[in-house]
């Protein structure tokens, strides 16, 4: 009886143990007898497999296997489905980052081991690299059954599918494009779904992929089954592309470039920051971007593929002089616009509202310094203007009124107007509104501003991918968009301020005397 009781203790000791914070247990393992710190190690090992998919891979390799910031970030993924979360996560990263030993290895023998009644999927661009990853995790579930707490079913070890023996769960691979066979899955995973720029640049394989993915994949999921798409970008309309123009909402997405090039990057890194210094430092990522080139270097390290140019703009005249946050602040701006190019309709379902700030600096530079386009409706897009203004403390609002006559310019003054109601303007008089007509001629209108590109004249204070992915590819006789005509209103205004069909001229209340 006293046995059983002492067992008893030890085992209620031991289960509340698990709840305490790591100070705590390290204070009770330093003070516990040796039969009780061993009992302990078994524990804390039992609780490290149990934590994520890169805390069981440092307990099965002895601390061997490589940990870093973004591959924390998958394991917290893999954290939340296997709690139950119904996800849908997109994460883009660079070559030899790790990514696919942490999402297509140590991940599923971790969720099998979490939820072994579960059935995890995985695809890859090729039906022998999924075989392969699936051929590890089998081996590596057989080799450590003791320590993992689970086997693998007798007669069910085939290295594309495979069942976990007493549960329900199991694991089955595939070529993206291949078949996926059997029951349903509670974790479908694609890793990498093209082999490469030749790939992912054909069109007839892009819609191959799209159509495996809707027709084949997404048929396969449980009702309450997440989907995880991990993969280096290739072309803006790869899976990754396609996905966000299409469902753009229904994605957590978390975008890891090799260099960080924002200030929210998901790791919290300053811009210019390499994503896994300790692997790659900076200075080796300026060696690789010279080696593999420019749209190389964006598309598959920084995450921005770069399609083709066309007739007017060169991605050299934007990358080329991009400042950063750290310069810009060394900047004395002379003006501020914003540019409005009201979409052809006064409903979001119509195309986008271009919605684009610039400035020009005292010594004759010109600065692109925010892009709010979206799909708006009249009141709305007149309201993000006149937001925007406030913000940049602009001085004027370019309004082109091809579309409406004079209702763009109307929503503008109404929005600034509900804005002052509401105390939101802060006693500053509203900017002028620049009204400009452009029925034709806007090859004649982008070349100059393109020029100014050229001679280095205009910098881009972020990196605004859908913008001057407008600009590089836009050739002329065509429609031009949305964002770049936004951008061109903006620069013209700052460029020519004097010109007639601007309209421009001195301000009488003398709101730029502090810029000067």
């Amino acid at each position: 009886m006293t046995t059983a009781t002492t067992a008893d203790l030890e085992d209620a000791t031991l289960a509340l143990y698990r709840t305490l914070p790591i100070t705590e247990r390290r204070r009770i393992a330093r003070r516990a007898s040796p039969e009780l710190r061993l009992r302990l190690a078994y524990v804390e090992r039992g609780m490290a497999l149990d934590r994520s998919p890169g805390a069981l891979a440092n307990v099965l390799t002895s601390g061997r296997e490589m940990q870093a910031p973004h591959l924390d970030i998958i394991d917290r993924i893999y954290q939340r489905i296997a709690a139950g979360e119904r996800l849908r996560v997109m994460v883009t990263m660079p070559p030899r980052a790790g990514k696919s030993r942490r999402t297509s290895r140590w991940g599923p023998v971790w969720y099998m081991r979490r939820q072994p009644d579960h059935r995890f999927m995985l695809a890859s661009y090729a039906a022998h690299l999924a075989d392969d990853h699936g051929r590890w995790v089998r081996n590596t579930i057989t080799e450590h059954a003791p320590i993992l707490g689970i086997d693998l079913r007798y007669g069910s070890q085939a290295a594309n599918r495979f069942d976990v023996a007493g549960h329900e769960g199991g694991m089955v691979t595939a070529g993206v494009g291949g078949a996926l066979t059997g029951r349903g899955a509670h974790v479908a995973c694609v890793d990498d779904p093209f082999k490469g720029s030749e790939d992912a640049g054909s069109p007839t394989q892009r819609d191959r992929v799209w159509d495996w993915w809707q027709s084949v994949l997404l048929t396969r999921l449980e009702p309450q089954g997440s989907v995880l798409l991990v993969n280096t970008r290739w072309d803006d309309d790869d899976l990754s592309g396609r996905l966000l123009k299409e469902e753009p909402d229904d994605w957590i997405v978390i975008d890891l470039p090799a260099l960080a090039l924002s200030d929210d990057d998901p790791l919290g890194r300053a811009p210019g920051e390499a994503l896994w210094p300790a692997r790659y430092s900076a200075d080796d990522y300026a060696r690789i971007r010279k080696s593999v080139g420019e749209r190389v270097w964006w598309s598959l390290y920084q995450q921005q593929p770069r399609p083709l140019e066309g007739g007017v703009w060169q991605w050299a005249w934007i990358t080329g002089n991009r400042i950063s946050p750290v310069a810009f602040r060394a900047v004395d701006l002379a003006r501020v616009v914003v540019a409005l190019d009201p979409a052809g309709g006064d409903t979001p379902g119509h195309d986008e509202s271009g919605i684009v700030a610039a400035g020009r600096s005292t010594d004759g530079h010109y600065y692109v310094l925010a892009d709010r386009t979206g799909k708006h409706s009249a009141e709305a897009r007149g309201r993000e203007t006149c937001l925007l203004a406030l913000e940049l403390d602009a001085d004027a609002i370019v309004v082109e009124t091809n579309y409406g006559g004079d209702m763009a310019r109307q929503n503008v003054i109404q929005a600034w107007a509900e804005l002052q109601r509401q105390g939101k303007t802060q006693g500053r008089p509203m900017p002028r509104v620049v009204d400009v007509t452009a029925k034709k001629g806007k090859r004649l209108r982008a070349e100059p501003i393109a020029q100014l590109y050229e001679t280095g004249l205009v910098h881009h204070c972020a990196e605004f991918q859908q913008l001057e992915t407008q600009m590089v590819t836009w050739i002329p006789g065509l429609d031009s968009p949305d964002r770049m005509d936004a951008a061109v209103h903006a620069l013209t205004e700052l460029a020519n301020p004097a010109a007639a069909a601007t309209g421009s001229t001195p301000y009488a209340d003398n709101r730029l005397s502090g810029r000067r």
